[in-house]
Parts: C-alpha cells; sequence; structure tokens
C-alpha cells in the first residue's frame, strides 16, 4: 500500500489557552515561542522503516497564520530524511478556492483548521489529492518507537477477515508515561456517577486479550488507519468538540462498516499538562449529549443502521443512554466540590442542562447532511491536477524555507 502520515499540530499564541469556543479550544496548543512536541515526534518518525509522505495541519489562531507556518515550516526542515508537506491557512484557502471551482461550495467549517473534524477532514481531503490509498493519523505529542510501526499500521488493512469482510479502518493504542495502556482516571467518591476510566480499562484489558484483530469499541485517534473506501465514503464530524475518532467509529457502523482493534499496534503517548479539568470536562458534556442526540436522530433516517448503546459495552455504551444529562449534572457538581478548577465545574454543571443540549438539538442532523456532499467532493477532488502540483511544490525544501513560496503558489492557481 501507499500510506501518508498526516499529524496535526496546534500553535496559540500563549501555551495554555482556550479557544473562542469550545469547537476550538483543543487539549494542547504549542506557543509561538516554545518548541512544543512535534519535534520529538518528528525525530521519532525518522526510525520507521518505509516512511513516505508525511503531512502536517496546522492550525493556529486567524492572528498568528503566517507565524504559525513559518515556526512549522522551519522545524520541518531541521528533519531532511523526512518528506514533510505542511498544510496552513493559504494552502487550505487554495484547497477551499478549488472547490469553489468544481462547484462544491465553502466548506471551510467541514474541511479546514477550524475543530478536531475539520481538520481531520483536511487531511484526508489533501490524502485524497495527492493520490494515496491509506492514511495513517498520529498526534504531534506521541513518539514512535517500534521500526515496524508502519508496517503494523497496515497490518490486515484492505483484507477480508475469514467471514469476508472488509477491515477499512483500524486503530491501535498508547502507552502512557507509566509504561502501560490503562486510563488513569481516579476512581474517587467525586467520579461516582462517571466511571469513564474503569468502563475503558474493562474493554481494553479483553481486547487486548483477544485475537490481533478484532471490533473495536474504541478510537484512539492519534493511532489510527484508514483505508481510501473507508476515507473517500466518510468524513469526521466538525460539529462535535471532542471525541472526534471515537464518533468516527459510530459514524463507520451506521453507514454499514467497522473500525477494527489491532492489539499489536502502539505508539507511546507523552502529552504535556492538561490546562484545565474543567474546561475538558464541559467539553466532555458537550460531546457526549450531542453524540446521544445525534444517534437518536439518526434512527429517524431510514437508510442508515441502527446503534445501540447496548452494542457498545462495557464502553462507551453507558454514555449514550438516555439520562445522561443528569450523571453529568452529578458530576460537575461533586467535582466541584473536590477537585481544584471549580468554578469550570461549576460552568460546567449549568452547561449540562442549558447550552449543551441546545447546541445538541440544533446540530445533531448537520454531518448527515454533509456526508450526503462527501463522498462526491472526494470523487471530483481525487488525483486533482490542479492542485496536486501545487501540493508537491509545497513540500517542506531540504535546504531550508523559501519564503517566495506562498505567493508564487498564488500566481499559478490564478491562471
Amino acid at each position: 500500500m501507499n500510506p501518508v502520515i498526516i499529524i496535526p499540530t496546534y500553535i496559540s499564541a500563549r501555551r495554555r489557552k482556550e479557544g473562542s469556543n469550545l469547537l476550538t479550544t483543543y487539549d494542547h496548543t504549542t506557543s509561538l515561542n516554545q518548541p512544543g512536541e512535534l519535534s520529538r515526534c518528528l525525530n521519532s518518525l525518522q526510525k520507521v522503516q518505509d516512511v513516505g509522505q508525511i503531512i502536517i495541519l496546522v492550525a493556529s489562531e486567524p492572528s498568528i497564520e503566517v507565524q504559525s507556518a513559518e515556526k512549522v515550516r522551519a522545524l520541518a526542515a531541521q528533519f531532511p530524511d523526512l518528506n514533510i508537506l505542511v498544510i496552513e491557512a493559504s494552502l487550505h484557502a487554495l484547497i477551499q478556492q478549488r472547490m469553489e471551482q468544481l462547484g462544491l461550495g465553502t466548506m471551510a467549517k467541514e474541511v479546514g483548521l477550524s475543530s478536531y473534524g475539520a481538520i481531520r477532514n483536511l487531511g484526508l481531503v489533501a490524502a485524497n489529492i495527492l493520490g494515496f490509498d491509506s492514511v495513517v493519523f498520529i498526534d504531534d505529542d506521541e513518539i514512535i518507537e517500534d521500526p515496524a510501526f508502519l508496517h503494523n499500521a497496515l497490518y490486515g488493512l484492505g483484507k477480508l477477515t475469514k467471514k469476508g469482510i472488509p477491515i477499512l479502518a483500524k486503530t491501535g493504542f498508547y502507552f502512557n508515561a507509566r509504561g502501560n495502556y490503562f486510563s488513569q482516571s481516579q476512581d474517587k467518591w467525586y467520579n461516582h456517577f462517571w466511571q469513564q476510566g474503569k468502563a475503558f480499562n474493562k474493554w481494553i484489558q479483553k481486547a487486548m486479550k483477544g485475537p490481533r484483530l478484532s471490533r473495536s469499541n474504541h478510537v484512539c485517534g492519534g493511532c489510527l488507519a484508514l483505508h481510501k473506501e473507508a476515507f473517500k465514503r466518510l468524513g469526521f464530524d466538525p460539529w462535535i468538540p471532542r471525541g472526534e475518532d471515537l464518533d468516527y467509529l459510530l459514524n463507520l457502523r451506521m453507514y454499514g462498516s467497522d473500525i477494527w482493534f489491532d492489539n499489536q499496534w502502539s505508539l507511546v503517548h507523552k502529552p504535556p499538562a492538561t490546562p484545565s479539568e474543567g474546561v475538558r470536562f464541559r467539553q466532555d458534556i458537550y460531546r457526549w449529549i450531542y453524540e446521544l442526540r445525534k444517534m437518536e436522530y439518526s434512527r429517524t433516517q431510514i437508510d442508515l443502521l441502527q446503534v445501540r448503546p447496548s452494542s457498545l459495552e462495557p464502553y462507551p455504551g453507558p454514555f449514550l443512554e438516555p439520562g445522561i444529562e443528569g450523571r453529568i449534572w452529578r458530576t460537575a457538581f461533586l467535582r466541584s466540590l473536590a477537585r481544584p478548577d471549580k468554578k469550570a465545574y461549576r460552568k460546567a454543571a449549568k452547561a449540562a442542562t442549558g447550552e449543551a443540549v441546545t447546541y445538541a438539538q440544533r446540530n445533531c442532523s448537520n454531518y448527515f447532511e454533509f456526508q450526503y456532499v462527501w463522498p462526491e467532493m472526494m470523487a471530483r477532488l481525487e488525483d486533482d491536477k490542479t492542485l496536486q502540483p501545487i501540493l508537491q511544490r509545497s513540500l517542506v525544501p531540504k535546504e531550508g524555507i523559501d519564503p517566495g513560496l506562498t505567493s508564487e503558489i498564488r500566481l499559478n492557481i490564478d491562471e
């Protein structure tokens, strides 16, 4: 196969920044004046066998788009042995311009640099334009220690199971800083109504004892491989504030496919400190309430398969059951009594019965409307002869940065 590795990276004016809304609030960002984790990730990729094209997607605040692109390009140039394409705001604008030329309209929200789902969609679009038959997503705060990482990523992908089921998407798992793959979520009294980590640990313990490839209930977005038959058919949901990887599994099931878990494919996850537990939990509130409403809406569509929470035990099924709002409120209230980020948890408790529910009701149908367009969009952009040479010419030069590159590209597309 001919895979491309895709790495999203998030730049901000300062290290710890909460976005203007929950869709642009990321787990961690790298400030302009700090090295961040991307260099460490790229350094580890140098030891991986048969690494080909790497695409880095640069998300940043609009006010620092140029500086962010320069920062990432300069960093990428330090790894001349790697074939790196940096896609930032200016290249994204060219892709959007070409989509409009093809009659696909403006899809900056759905395919762009402004949410987890939209960023992944931009990576899929770029892979499709360049003609790759598979993508491997990793995150910039990960380290790859296994030289056979890419071979393991492709193991079974595009093949059939003994029952004739195609394997079009698969995920591996993370080793954490402690050297294991279990969630470190604390089993404290204030988490009595929110046993997410415990449920995940129960699931992965069983999956690790099973066959190498098994149907997955969980997705590690930083250890995810997709065959072109999956990503040309299905995009990510740009309306979900976090958990777009697990959401992709649910979407695949609705549309008749699945994600497989490979218990021999892994990497090391070493994220920086989480800025605010309360803010992250607030995103989780939006995520689970949105997911519940989205699944309920999907059951009204005759062309979709129904996904029942009972089929997702022990995780994430309990978080997709009616009544989740009450469990969220109780958890947020208890954490506001015991955890340091009291104000953020009180805000989260309020969100559980108000704005998160409203957001879910307003947006739960958006993804399905987007999905009507996605396959046609990917078909028109596949191996696009206008964008393909532009992206190829945007590869980071081995000798250094060409400051006139962006303006030259704009001239060519205008011609």
